[in-house]
């Protein structure tokens, strides 16, 4: 009996074995995975200009969630019209003569616009202050293409000394001309100014930090004489009495003084008091037509 276990025991054995052999030489070798592309893998690739690898056995579909979009370089910077418009108000300031708009173009680097986008653009210009339009004077029906633009400054018309002068001198009030507004149109005038004002010629009001010029006004120089030195030095030594002594003088003179305020001497007057209204009273309001329905009919209960 034992001879017979051990003669089954060594056919099940031989047939485990004779099947674990074919299996292995049925069984394929599988092929390694190919490593999927990282995020910075791909983002390298699409900043060096390339949209996909520069192999093809490299390129893999990647997941839409997966795909990382850079942002652009510029976003908008440079192609808005006011910031155009802008760029040419400071290139037309330093020019003396009207330019056409295809010279303004040139130095915006704008010649590449679209035709529509450049129509706009001269539109712009055009109904802005600070630039004037000159048309065309051979053309009987202008164009968004015709005609010329020169910068408008703030002070128009004055660029020298003779002409700041005869500025002034044109002028029907005593107003002063602010010096920022001078170089809008004329950005070196300060030396200009600093010229007239010891030809005694202007009157100039500067900042007292800075010592820069900030208004002007017209003067004459016939007007001007030279004070002698050593009166200056005696003037200074002069002590000008305080305020409060100088108003004690006055009036021990019987004299007013500028300083007092009129209005400290204004009693004020009375309020009239406002008369309460009188609150109407009016009397106990009793509903006696309703009296009988508030009658105790109790003792009618049966």
């Amino acid at each position: 009996m034992s001879s017979s276990l051990e003669r089954q025991q060594a056919s099940f054995m031989s047939s485990m074995s004779a099947a674990s052999s074919k299996l292995a030489g049925t069984k394929r070798a599988l092929a390694p995975p190919s490593p999927s592309p990282s995020v910075g893998s791909v983002a390298s690739a699409v900043a060096a200009g390339s949209g996909t690898p520069r192999k093809a056995a490299d390129r893999v579909d990647t997941p839409a969630h997966n795909i990382v979009y850079s942002q652009p370089a510029a976003t908008g910077t440079g192609l808005n019209i006011i910031t155009q418009v802008t760029y040419a108000i400071a290139w037309l300031r330093g020019k003396d003569e009207p330019r056409t708009y295809l010279e303004i173009l040139g130095h915006l680097s704008g010649l590449h616009w679209s035709p529509s986008y450049q129509e706009e653009f001269v539109e712009a210009m055009r109904r802005t202050r600070e630039i004037q339009w000159i048309p065309d004077p051979n053309l009987s029906e202008q164009t968004w293409q015709s005609g010329t633009y020169l910068h408008r400054p703030k002070v128009p018309g004055v660029r020298n000394k003779t002409q700041l002068l005869a500025y002034l001198q044109k002028k029907t009030d005593a107003s002063c001309v602010g010096v920022k507004e001078l170089k809008d149109g004329w950005p070196d005038c300060e030396k200009a100014i600093n010229e007239l004002e010891a030809e005694h010629k202007i009157l100039v009001i500067r900042v007292k930090k800075e010592g820069s010029p900030r208004y002007v006004w017209l003067d004459d120089p016939s007007l001007f004489h030279e004070v002698d030195p050593e009166l200056k030095v005696m003037w200074q030594k002069v002590e000008v009495p305080g305020t409060d002594t100088i108003v004690q003088r006055l009036k021990a003179a019987s004299q007013k003084p500028a300083s007092e305020d009129p209005r400290d001497k204004m009693t004020a007057a009375p309020k009239a008091e406002k008369k309460k209204r009188a609150q109407r009273r009016t009397g106990k309001a009793t509903n006696t037509h309703m009296e009988h329905l508030l009658k105790d009919y109790s003792h009618m209960k049966r």
